[in-house]
């Protein structure tokens, strides 16, 4: 079902699924190009979420899919701050909402009141910067890049704010870069339950290691519906751990 929910910055596009009670799954996406890359395997495990019975939503937030936020005005806060006004109803409900972040996604879920965390392939600011940075780099060969402020503008007036930075079609603001330079995922440290899946092909620790293709490498938005049903599983007995 098509929704809506009150954000900061005005009303954000929402998908729902599932049954209107119990508990509640909200779906992270991952920033950037990696969102459209993974929005219709999101949608595949929300459908498969429902068939367990389990509710779940898919927001798009400030900056991101179809927000009329530009891109460029937000800072990894503004974006966050989208994904806990998304759960906002959940709470006011006294609905119990478990977060799922796909890739960076999980750098959106910190600032919302979870009763979990579940992290598929969860990349952390500083990784995330140095792809932009191979990125940008790709896209001007002939100038090399500095190593660190790669992203400020040296001929900007000092009283003026840096402009944004084009990166494969978006235009990202310097405020955000800096936040990816020092943002991580939430991890048990931080408190609470988290669980962490990974592929195979990851040899980072995780929870659960399992097989499948990394939708994000694609050129192309693409889907592996497997893939989709096992990590949906995964999740729905992770739930329903939780609510024990």
């Amino acid at each position: 079902m098509i929704a809506s929910y009150q954000a900061s910055g005005g009303k954000e596009a929402m998908l729902r699924f599932g049954p209107d009670h119990g508990p509640l799954v909200a779906i992270a996406l991952p920033l950037f190009e990696e969102a459209n890359r993974l929005r219709s395997f999101a949608v595949a495990i929300c459908r498969v979420l429902a068939t367990r019975g389990v509710a779940s939503i898919l927001p798009d937030l400030p900056g991101q899919g179809e927000s009329l936020v530009p891109l460029e005005r937000c800072s990894i806060l503004d974006i966050a701050d989208g994904f806990d006004c998304a759960t906002k109803d959940a709470w006011n409900a006294d609905r119990r909402c478990y977060g799922v972040a796909l890739r960076s996604g999980a750098l959106l879920e910190k600032l919302a009141l979870l009763d979990g965390r579940w992290h598929f392939a969860p990349q952390d600011g500083p990784s995330l910067l140095r792809d932009l940075k191979r990125i940008k780099q790709a896209s001007q060969p002939h100038s090399r890049l500095v190593d660190t402020d790669w992203y400020f503008d040296p001929d900007a007036p000092d009283d003026q704010l840096d402009p944004p930075v084009e990166i494969a079609g978006n235009l990202i603001s310097t405020a955000l870069l800096t936040d990816l330079s020092v943002y991580a995922p939430w991890t048990r440290e931080d408190g609470g339950t988290v669980r962490t899946v990974r592929l195979d092909t990851d040899p980072a620790p995780a929870d659960r290691h399992v097989s499948g293709s990394p939708l994000w490498r694609r050129a192309e938005p693409g889907n592996d519906l497997t893939l989709a049903r096992l990590l949906a599983d995964d999740i729905a007995d992770w739930v329903a751990s939780c609510e024990r």
